[in-house]
């Protein structure tokens, strides 16, 4: 039986009928008549830890979602997938962004190359030019050291680094600023630019084809910024601006040497390429070795995915978690709320990850999807997510699961008093608010603490709020590389089981299209707008009014 029927399968059948029979169950009963509910749903892999037992589920739901998982053929895509086939159906191509984490002795052929030799060779370029920066060896036009690297790019090539930049804060080399740049409003540019000084500023261009129209009129922009600073000399571009990117000529053709084009490949998606090349100015900024901690934190996840049974699997168990709650309980968002400031990108991070990936209503084969697939990724870290958006999650109407990360060792450590440092008041509050919302208060609770009668309702917490709590010790590269490729492969999973193709984007595709084809209507003198709709006619019209045309 193909994934691209699931609904009609007997392993869906049983699941919707256990749904039927527990979804009125309360966690606190849950909890209550199984006293060892919290070891038998809490799992590891690599360094982290998921205790999944915060979830409406009971002893008997795992094993009937990882029989909807075999069914839907689990094991078998998740080897085709480390193994290089093509299971990016639409466009044909292999997935391999598992390769670019790959130790440099192991051997993956694909299409008759080794990727992983092709993956190392490009890693000691990135190496030893991200060597040159940081000890100043490398210099501007003028002579004058890196002080600053600017990164352009957007999508994945702006999300990744500046997410995985944020997070490693505690291990970069703060004598060198690092910014990002990806939107096409002028704004971000020139905010990034404004109180840089051009002959200590590094560019990394980052699109794989060179032609993205965002990143390369903001690199345009960028260039002539530089230019205007150092006197105008087109020499000064190839000292102050590399690339990430396939594209040779158009490189060139920009001013860059060809020997400070770092390329990737067909098999790494956007969304996934943080690991590659693309991670140019995070390297830059944690160095090399650092970097090679992060891979290897990958890499450990990979390992743990691909040969760990699915019962004992965080991506799997998490992946599955997730399509019993879109599938049978009907929930349409998933919070992302992690407990340290320095992941405070990690949600945006997310959103491409998993809505690009699962945002299909056609399966694998083209026919339409039978079920909902994909959720809307949001949240912020704790604490400020409590102050602002936790009430609905608390006692509004909508069910919305929530994943909980946080660390058992801070990063910086504030004594609040002799006995406790303030990341000690911080993670209590990540462990009250999942015990909340786990088994809220009820009535006859707030009522017994003498609260009026007409407040009651008002304090009730009903509870029974899903919650995955994932713990580390510290938040490392190594770490967080591992958390990427968890929600990596969870993404993958639903993927699976929804029997679409988590690798295309082409709804990316369609925006960009009608941008180039609008954007000659905003400028040129007398424009044509019968082919446009009306609504858009109007909009151009006042737009050119207001600008003057």
């Amino acid at each position: 039986m193909s994934a691209t029927d699931i609904t009609s399968t007997p392993e869906w059948s049983a699941l919707t009928e256990h749904h039927t029979a527990i979804a009125g169950t309360h966690l606190r009963e849950l909890f209550d008549s199984d006293p060892g509910r919290a070891a038998a749903f809490t799992a590891t892999g690599a360094d982290l830890v998921l205790d999944y037992s915060k979830h409406r589920i009971d002893r008997d739901t795992l094993g009937l979602l990882t029989a909807l998982a075999r069914r839907a053929g689990l094991p078998e895509r998740i080897e085709a997938m480390f193994s290089g086939a093509h299971i990016n159906t639409s466009e044909n191509r292999a997935v391999l962004h598992t390769a670019l984490r790959l130790p440099r002795d192991a051997t993956l052929v694909v299409d008759g190359q080794d990727v992983v030799a092709d993956v190392h060779e490009t890693l000691d370029r990135m190496g030893s030019f991200t060597d040159a920066v940081r000890s100043g060896e490398w210099t501007g036009y003028t002579g004058e050291r890196i002080r600053a690297v600017v990164n352009i790019g957007i999508g994945g090539s702006d999300l990744g680094p500046v997410m995985a930049y944020e997070a490693l804060r505690a291990y970069a080399d703060r004598s060198i600023e690092l910014r990002f740049v990806s939107n096409i409003d002028p704004t971000d540019v020139v905010e990034a630019t404004r109180d840089l000084d051009p002959a200590s500023t590094l560019f990394v261009i980052s699109s794989k084809t060179f032609t993205t129209l965002e990143t390369l009129t903001n690199a345009r922009a960028a260039r002539d910024w530089l230019l205007e600073g150092l006197g105008g000399d087109e020499k000064a571009v190839a000292k102050h601006f590399v690339a990430v990117s396939t594209n040779a000529e158009l490189v060139r053709g920009f001013g860059i040497d060809e020997a400070n084009m770092f390329g990737f490949w067909d098999w790494v998606g956007g969304r996934y390429s943080v690991d590659s090349a693309i991670g140019l100015s995070l390297m830059i900024a944690v160095g090399k070795e650092q970097f090679g901690e992060f891979l290897a934190g990958m890499h450990a996840i990979d390992e743990h995915f691909r040969t760990t049974p699915l019962e004992e699997n965080l991506p799997a168990i998490a992946g599955l978690l997730n399509v019993w709650y879109v599938n049978f309980f009907g929930t349409q968002t998933h919070a992302v709320l992690p407990y340290s400031q320095y992941l405070h990108r990690l949600p945006a991070y997310l959103q491409q990850l998993t809505m690009e990936s699962n945002g299909k209503s056609v399966r694998g084969d083209g026919t339409p999807v039978t079920t909902a697939t994909g959720e809307i990724f949001w949240g912020e870290p704790g604490t400020n997510g409590q102050h602002a958006f936790y009430q609905l999650i608390h006692q509004g109407t909508r069910l919305i699961p929530a994943d909980f990360i946080g660390f058992a060792e801070p990063n910086n450590e504030v004594p609040v008093d002799a006995e406790t440092d303030m990341h000690d008041l911080f993670m209590s509050n990540l462990l009250a608010q999942t015990s909340a919302l786990a088994f809220g208060k009820t009535a006859e609770e707030i009522a017994a603490e003498g609260t009026p009668a007409d407040v009651v309702p008002h304090k009730v917490m009903p509870g029974n709020r899903p919650t995955s709590v994932i713990l580390a010790r510290k938040l490392t590269p190594s770490v967080l590389g591992q958390l990427i490729a968890l929600y990596e492969h969870t993404t993958f999973v639903e993927g699976t089981i929804w029997g679409i193709d988590s690798f295309d984007q082409w709804g990316v595709e369609l925006g960009k299209v009608l941008a180039r084809q609008l954007g000659p209507l905003l400028t040129e003198a007398d424009p044509d707008l019968s082919g446009v709709d009306a609504s858009t006619a109007a909009l151009v019209t006042r737009y050119r009014e207001w600008r003057g045309r």
